[in-house]
C-alpha cells in the first residue's frame, strides 16, 4: 500500500464518499476508485462497501484509517520537529472544541496564531457527540471538552475553569432574590441542551445527586437557543458563564444565586496518550495553560464565580 491509497482512504472517511474526496484531492472517480481498489488488494480485504447509496469503511477499513491518520500526523510531526530545531514553530494544527468553547476559543486560537504565523491552524466547533466521534477515529491534535472521554487512550488534563450557573430573564420573579435553596428548583420549568452534551450531563448529575428532578420544558440543541427560549420566558437554564457574557453585560439574561451554584465544571484539554506532541501542539498547549485559558477564567469571574 502506498502512502496516496492511505490518504486517499482519510479523505472518502472525512468526506462521505468518492465524489467529494475526488473534488478536495483533485482528482477523478475512475482514478480514485481505482486507487481503492489496489488498497484493497494490498490489505486482502475490502476497505469500504456500498450500504444503500452510502459509501461505508469495513472494519478493515477503520483500521486501515487509524493507521493511516497515525503515519500523516507522524509525518507532520517530524515536519514541525525538523522545524523546531532550526528555532522555528511552523506546522499545522488541527483543533476541535465542544460548542460552549465558541465563545472564546476563536479569538484565543487567533492570537496564538498570530503569534505563531508559521503554524496554520484549523479550529472545529461541534456538539460533544461529535467531538467524542473525532476523539475515537484520532482526527485531530487536540479537544477542548469539559466532560472529557474515559478512554486510557487519550490524556485530559484541566486547563481552565467553566463555571455552570442557573440563568433568568430578568423579569423572572427569582431574578432579584439573593439567595435560593436548591430544592425550589426542582418546582421550576427548565429549558435544556440535548442529552449528551457536557452541561445536560453536569446537571443531571447535580440534580440526581441531591434527590431531585429536572422539570425539563424544553430541549434544545445549542447554547444560543436555550438563551433565547431563557428571554423569551419558557423557563430558566443552566449553563456556562462563558455563554452568557454579552447578555449579562447588558442585562438582558441574570444569573440566580442558586444554593451549590456555580457548578465547578474544569474545561480539559484532551490529546493522544502515548505519543508525543508535536513542537506545535506544545506550543499551543502552553499558550492555553500561561495565557488563553487564565484570561478566559477572569472574563467570566464576576459572573460565575
Amino acid at each position: 500500500m502506498t502512502l496516496h491509497q492511505l490518504r486517499i482512504l482519510a479523505a472518502v472517511a472525512e468526506y462521505g464518499g468518492v465524489t467529494r474526496a475526488a473534488e478536495r484531492l483533485h482528482l477523478t472517480q475512475p482514478t480514485l476508485s481505482i486507487q481503492l481498489r489496489q488498497l484493497a488488494e494490498s490489505v486482502g480485504e475490502d476497505v469500504v462497501e456500498t450500504v444503500g447509496r452510502r459509501l461505508l469503511l469495513t472494519d478493515v477499513g477503520h483500521e486501515v484509517l487509524l493507521a493511516a491518520r497515525g503515519i500523516d500526523a507522524e509525518l507532520t510531526n517530524l515536519k514541525s520537529r525538523l522545524a523546531a530545531r532550526r528555532g522555528v514553530i511552523e506546522g499545522r494544527l488541527h483543533v476541535t472544541v465542544v460548542s460552549t468553547a465558541e465563545y472564546f476559543m476563536p479569538r484565543l486560537v487567533g492570537r496564538f496564531q498570530q503569534a505563531h504565523p508559521a503554524v496554520a491552524v484549523t479550529l472545529q466547533v461541534l456538539n460533544r457527540a461529535d467531538v467524542l466521534r473525532r476523539v475515537s477515529e484520532h482526527m485531530d491534535d487536540a479537544y477542548l471538552m469539559t466532560r472529557p472521554p474515559e478512554d486510557t487512550a487519550f490524556r485530559a488534563e484541566a486547563v481552565g475553569k467553566n463555571p455552570l450557573i442557573v440563568i433568568a430573564a430578568p423579569e423572572h420573579p427569582w431574578a432579584r432574590r439573593r439567595r435560593i435553596p436548591s430544592r425550589e428548583l426542582a418546582t421550576q420549568p427548565f429549558v435544556v441542551r440535548e442529552v449528551g452534551s457536557g452541561t445536560r450531563l453536569w446537571t443531571d448529575d447535580w440534580f440526581r445527586s441531591r434527590g431531585l428532578a429536572v422539570h425539563a420544558r424544553l430541549e434544545l440543541g445549542s447554547n444560543e437557543a436555550v438563551k433565547q427560549a431563557v428571554r423569551g420566558g419558557f423557563g430558566i437554564a443552566v449553563l456556562s458563564a462563558h455563554t452568557i457574557l454579552l447578555e449579562h453585560e447588558h442585562r438582558l439574561i441574570v444569573p440566580l444565586h442558586v444554593s451549590g451554584f456555580p457548578l465547578p465544571s474544569k474545561w480539559h484539554l484532551v490529546t493522544r496518550a502515548g505519543r508525543s506532541l508535536s513542537p506545535v501542539a506544545q506550543a499551543f498547549r502552553r499558550f492555553l495553560i500561561r495565557e488563553a485559558m487564565p484570561e478566559a477564567t477572569r472574563a467570566v469571574a464576576e459572573i460565575g464565580g
